[in-house]
């Protein structure tokens, strides 16, 4: 009998110790350093401002990794809206760059494609500029960077044909912000030489980062840039299209980094926040 027992109790301990390994344990998620509620549009910096705040930083970039410093700074002020937006003015986010499993920094949470979406949080507007030169440094993006660094327009293109963003007019809004504003006059050549060891030095790093199979996989490339852009037809104003965008005139001037409210037909508009 006590034979009996000590066997019932045996079974009985080894049937309550498996369903204890098989309780799911629910790990705390990490919590974002900050929440934006609300995407809005303040005017910190004019298009003139920004570009003089961060002409050193893209030229320090464009130095270390042959992306011409106006594409760095093209780009910027197309995604941060000039340093205005939210996430550049509370998270010092200016490419929209969001988290990932490898991601050990500060983060913000914000609505995007969906709610509550993780993006990074840095501690400078210099560390997105530098962060954003080693998110490019990837196979995708890897044929860029043998070309010249005075050469925006092929950037531009490359970028676009990398799938860096789903517009096929993106190459346009680049190239015309570079020219409107002037911002070529940041690129800055090369001798054969110094271009050939900066190539093989970036080359060097893309592969390194891309045989570690565990960052590649933590550190997936950026989504494709979604934007909605217009092409400005006789009639228009800045009224009707905001009206038809769900836009104020004001956000649109600071988005598009106009200085004025004339349009000319033809003129591409970037109409979403």
């Amino acid at each position: 009998m006590n034979k009996y027992l000590l066997v019932v109790c045996a079974a009985l301990f080894v049937s309550c110790s498996s369903k204890k390994n098989l309780v799911k344990v629910n790990r705390p998620v990490q919590k974002p350093d900050k929440i934006i509620s609300d995407d809005k549009l303040v005017k910190v910096y004019s298009t003139n401002g920004y570009i003089e705040r961060f002409k050193t930083i893209a030229i320090e970039e464009m130095n270390k990794s042959g992306i011409p410093a106006s594409i760095t700074l093209a780009q910027g002020m197309l995604e941060s809206a000039n340093g205005n937006s939210s996430l550049a003015r509370e998270a010092n986010n200016h490419f929209g760059i969001k988290c990932h499993a490898g991601w050990t920094g500060k983060t913000v949470a914000m609505d995007d494609d969906a709610p509550g979406e993780c993006f990074r949080f840095y501690n400078s507007a210099e560390d997105s500029y530098r962060d954003h030169t080693e998110f490019l440094k990837r196979q995708r993006y890897a044929f860029l960077f043998e070309l010249n660094r005075t050469d925006y327009k092929g950037w531009a293109n490359g970028l676009k044909q990398a799938g860096y963003a789903t517009n096929p007019k993106y190459p346009e809004l680049l190239i015309g912000l570079i020219d409107r504003y002037g911002l070529d006059r940041f690129d800055r050549g090369e001798t054969v030489i110094a271009k050939a060891e900066r190539e093989e030095r970036v080359q060097e790093q893309i592969q390194i980062k891309e045989s570690q199979p565990d960052i590649a996989k933590a550190e997936p490339a950026k989504a494709p840039l979604t934007m909605k852009i217009y092409e400005v037809i006789p009639g228009d104003t800045l009224f009707s299209i905001g009206r038809k965008f769900g836009l104020t005139i004001d956000d649109i001037k600071i988005i598009n980094s106009l200085q004025g409210d004339d349009l000319k037909p033809g003129q591409l508009l970037l109409v979403s926040k």
